[in-house]
């Protein structure tokens, strides 16, 4: 089942925002664009990662779930040296302990201005949905 929540701003077209697969939710990376598809605060890693997880909740609650029920989280950075910048604003939305991760840089995202890319799988088998 291929989801694309009213609450989340639009894809292009050539994706979804997230896949159903049985229990498994696959959500596409997202990244802080707002409503009209502009980037939100280029190169701020701290305002992009909030808009980034404001998003991945959006679409986990569209499924009856939480951050609890992520098994994996991807995040892709233009530049670790923010990585601390984005490990703080995450672990407020991630609880403990923490699902398996993977954190790789890139050279670029895109869009111009975008500094950080989160993808995630979550089992929404204990979810009630």
């Amino acid at each position: 089942m291929r989801l694309n929540p009213p609450t989340v701003p639009a894809t292009n077209g050539r994706y979804s925002h997230a896949v159903r697969a049985g229990d498994l939710l696959f959500v596409s990376g997202q990244v802080a664009v707002d409503a009209s598809g502009e980037v939100v605060a280029p190169g701020d890693m701290t305002a992009q990662t909030e808009v980034v997880y404001d998003h991945l909740r959006l679409i986990l609650e569209d499924q009856g779930a939480t951050f609890a029920d992520v098994v994996h989280i991807r995040t892709f950075l233009t530049e670790m040296d923010g990585l601390l910048d984005h490990a703080a604003v995450r672990g407020r939305h991630v609880p403990s302990p923490p699902p398996a991760s993977t954190t790789v840089e890139v050279s670029r995202l895109f869009r111009p201005g975008l500094v950080v890319e989160v993808e995630l799988v979550a089992d929404l088998a204990g979810s009630g949905r």
